[in-house]
């Protein structure tokens, strides 16, 4: 492919060699959604494998504090440079990224549930709205028209996703509504996810490949299938050979674009948690697949990506820490 890698500019308020708070980039919220799916993911295996309860219960109560600490740090960033935020939402790219703090509290919900239901729900709806009212702002957008095709990137996915994991998180609600509520963010998510997936992988094919830096997102495309499992399989309370297909499709992206991303030479920034919720995404769809196939080559599958998904979310934790402490995360 001729060309040289598209690079789509990101808000000027990103720049290099300026450690301030208004470089605090909206997808960090990256890495709450990958802890809680890991915590979600490790409450189902101490279920199905015997694993330590503990585990995923601590892993949840860490989801919660990185949460909170993100949540202050971009409120932050609100309160002293609205114009950054103002920039950040409005981008083609990193607008999209505000879907990461809708979905990191609907499944904060999920983990908060088993101990204040309560609380779960109030939650749940406040995530519930403000998903709607994003998946809302973005087809807006695009039905505008004239949108520069360079910019489908798998960014886009992050407003469908967080609208099917409405489904996935509410499965268990138990307002009379909620079930109609399911499905309303079944079909709007999974129409999204559907027409942007096309658009992406046309972009991917016939232009110029994405920055380099980029590279990480690709794990995206594996969102919409392994979510879109736990989404369906919640909505008609079991799993069907339709689920099975979606869940081996998730499994199949994984397998491709795995070795595309994992490479020594991308380096490090914020960007690579766009990584962890789909990989836990699609390590809760194995293991609750395995669960139900109860075959031995499928529970050896599920414990393998969660243990691959334990480790590349514990080296991005100990690394954003290190570019926290060192200034680099705000430059």
């Amino acid at each position: 492919m001729q060309g040289q890698p598209m690079n789509p500019s990101f808000p000027a308020f990103h720049r290099s060699g300026e450690a301030s708070i208004r470089n605090l980039p909206v997808n960090l919220f990256g890495s709450v959604m990958g802890l809680s799916g890991l915590a979600l993911a490790w409450r189902l295996a101490a279920g199905s494998l015997g694993a330590p309860a503990f585990v995923g219960e601590a892993i949840g109560a860490f989801a919660f504090g990185v949460f909170v600490l993100v949540a202050l740090g971009y409120l932050t960033k609100l309160a002293r440079h609205p114009e950054a935020v103002h920039a950040e939402f409005h981008h083609p790219v990193a607008g999209n990224f505000f879907g990461t703090i809708v979905i990191s509290v609907l499944l904060l919900s999920a983990v908060a549930e088993p101990y204040s239901a309560p609380a779960a729900r109030a939650m749940w709806m406040v995530g519930v709205l403000a998903t709607f009212a994003l998946s809302f702002v973005v087809v807006s957008r695009l039905l505008k028209g004239q949108v520069d095709a360079s910019h489908a990137v798998p960014a886009w996915l992050i407003p469908g996703v967080a609208t099917l994991d409405i489904a996935v998180t509410g499965g268990h609600m138990p307002m009379a509504w909620a079930g109609e509520i399911n499905l309303f963010a079944g079909a709007v998510g999974a129409m999204m996810a559907l027409v942007l997936f096309a658009m992406i992988v046309s972009r991917l094919v016939h232009h110029d490949p994405m920055a380099s830096a980029m590279t990480p997102s690709l794990m995206i495309l594996v969102a919409p299938f392994a979510v879109g499992f736990l989404a369906y399989s919640n909505i008609v309370g079991n799993v069907d050979r339709f689920a099975a297909l979606l869940f081996y499709f998730a499994l199949f992206m994984f397998a491709v674009v795995a070795p595309k991303v994992f490479r020594p030479s991308i380096g490090f920034s914020a960007a690579w948690w766009t990584i962890g919720f789909p990989m836990a995404a699609l390590v809760n769809a194995a293991l609750k697949y395995a669960e139900f196939r109860s075959s031995a080559p499928l529970w050896v599958l599920a414990a393998g990506l969660l243990g691959a998904l334990s480790l590349a979310l514990a080296v991005l934790t100990v690394r954003t820490v290190r570019i926290a402490i060192n200034g680099k995360l705000f430059s």
